[in-house]
């Protein structure tokens, strides 16, 4: 499943015809005729969004935004309110009080799962950055906001006339305190490293066939730009755009054209949130480096790693989703630190490290465990996802070598001990790391260069720490020990079995 979502409409009809396009976009439908009965249920099964009608037999569409959210305990929860008709203030109103987006029945289907897709991307990598935060909060490196806040800076690029441009800029001046400039299509990316934009608004014009479409992913690649919120302005027939847009990396939609009354609340929403997140961000990179980052690598360490770890069992249990721990060993590191010199190790400790950053997702946490041990937590991972992460890391480990000073290259090989922490199940993380790295010394003696999966292990007696391919001890033999490999004066030396 892709989400779980709350259908609340008091008509039957309704209720069915969203959950068949859900269920068939692979979502959790989960379906209420009344606000009551939307929170009853809420409590149960915790989903991930909530869709409602407007208008309710026991509250208001927008009422129920307020309850939802009091329940969750979380003010991000996406809420998305359904309209009968398309009227523009009955649509202001409930951006107004909270809605996340306003749809207009008949729903467009397209644009409709665009726009649900979006909004959990965002919800998710808020979520892990406030995760993230939370875990700095509880190691005691918490420093108090700011209230002082600058004005937010808006860039309008458009793919028309420049004339409905500046009306638009002058519109939206009157409405908000922010800086509102103007840009054209090929000047958009031009900006000054004191002045990047807090928010892109790019407008389609009448005659345009997706123009803007191309300045998306620009954006995005961007290393200034990226984090930077888009907002993508379509027009009525440019559905299949708008639909697009969402999926390119747009933060929010105007499908019917750009009303100044509608921008300005989404413009202010979205300002609002990247300054949440860019906090965050802020607060993870700076705050976090000199007490719980590795020096060597730059990854987290232990002192890190092990309250989040905790946080993320606790919001697992919550949402009923499984993750995953494994435990990763270098395999005949000490054969390389003896052959190359220890500058030599911690290069490939260094390249290792690049490695799993860049073939792990974002939400994924990769710590240096101590030694060349490292842990990866995954959360909302499946066995069969956290097995196919640990094959492909063993993979790209092995297919290329790491260049060494001098000129050397040696290639390096891992051995994984993967464990699962079950939906529902309240589990201690340290026992999903003992089970690791049980399962991590299995690998070993399967003959390095590969994973075992932790609940396949049986028979075994806990080992010594030390994270080295010599620390272990006090272990019964489950197979043959590998024969020592014979390290070779060459330019490509295989390190592993």
């Amino acid at each position: 499943m892709t989400g779980r979502i709350l259908v609340v409409d008091a008509v039957p009809t309704n209720r069915i015809i969203l959950r068949v396009k859900l269920s068939a976009a692979f979502y959790e439908v989960s379906q209420a005729a009344s606000g009551h009965a939307a929170l009853n249920l809420f409590r149960k099964a915790r989903p991930d969004m909530v869709i409602a009608a407007a208008k309710l037999p026991d509250m208001s569409g927008r009422s129920l935004i307020e309850k939802v959210r009091a329940v969750a305990a979380d003010p991000r929860l996406p809420v998305v309110l359904m309209h009968d008709e398309d009227d523009v203030n009955e649509r202001l109103i409930s951006l107004a009080a909270g809605a996340d987006d306003v749809l207009t029945k008949p729903l467009d289907e397209l644009v409709m799962l665009a726009r649900l897709r979006s909004l959990l991307r965002a919800r998710d990598a808020e979520a892990e950055l406030q995760l993230r935060d939370d875990t700095r909060r509880a190691l005691g490196l918490a420093e108090q906001a700011s209230d002082f806040e600058m004005p937010g800076r808006v860039r309008l690029v458009g793919t028309g006339r420049a004339g409905p441009l500046r009306s638009l800029q002058a519109a939206l001046a009157q409405r908000m305190q922010d800086r509102i400039e103007i840009s054209p299509m090929d000047e958009a990316l031009k900006v000054a490293e004191d002045a990047v934009p807090d928010v892109f608004v790019i407008l389609e014009g009448e005659t345009s066939v997706g123009e803007g479409l191309k300045l998306l992913p620009q954006i995005r690649a961007n290393r200034a730009l990226r984090h930077s919120a888009l907002i993508y302005v379509a027009l009525p027939d440019q559905r299949e755009e708008a639909a697009a847009a969402l999926d390119m990396g747009a933060n929010d939609l105007l499908a019917s054209g750009a009303d100044p009354e509608e921008l300005s609340l989404r413009l202010k929403k979205q300002i609002a949130r990247k300054r949440v997140n860019d906090r965050l961000r802020a607060n993870m990179q700076d705050g976090l480096r000199a007490a719980v980052c590795d020096p060597l690598t730059g990854l987290y360490n232990r002192r890190y790693a092990l309250p989040h770890l905790n946080r993320m069992a606790e919001r697992a249990l919550a949402q009923g989703r499984d993750y995953a721990l494994l435990l990763l060993d270098l395999d005949h590191f000490k054969s390389i630190n003896d052959t190359y010199g220890h500058a030599a190790g911690d290069v490939v400790l260094q390249g290792v490290s690049k490695r799993l950053l860049d073939n792990l997702r974002a939400a994924d946490l990769v710590a240096r465990y101590g030694g060349e041990e490292f842990l990866v937590a995954m959360p909302d991972t499946t066995r069969e996802q956290a097995q196919r992460t640990a094959e492909r890391l063993c993979r790209v480990m092995e297919e290329r070598p790491i260049l060494l000073p001098g000129g050397s290259a040696v290639t390096v090989t891992l051995s994984i001990g993967v464990a699962l922490g079950r939906a529902g199940q309240r589990q201690d993380p340290m026992e999903l790391i003992d089970g690791a790295d049980q399962a991590l010394y299995a690998a070993k003696n399967k003959g390095r260069n590969t994973l075992v999966m932790a609940d396949t292990v049986t028979a075994l007696t806990r080992r010594q720490p030390g994270g080295s391919d010599g620390g272990f001890t006090g272990l019964r033999q489950i197979g043959p020990e590998p024969e020592p490999v014979a390290w070779p004066m060459s330019r490509d030396v295989k390190t592993g079995g």
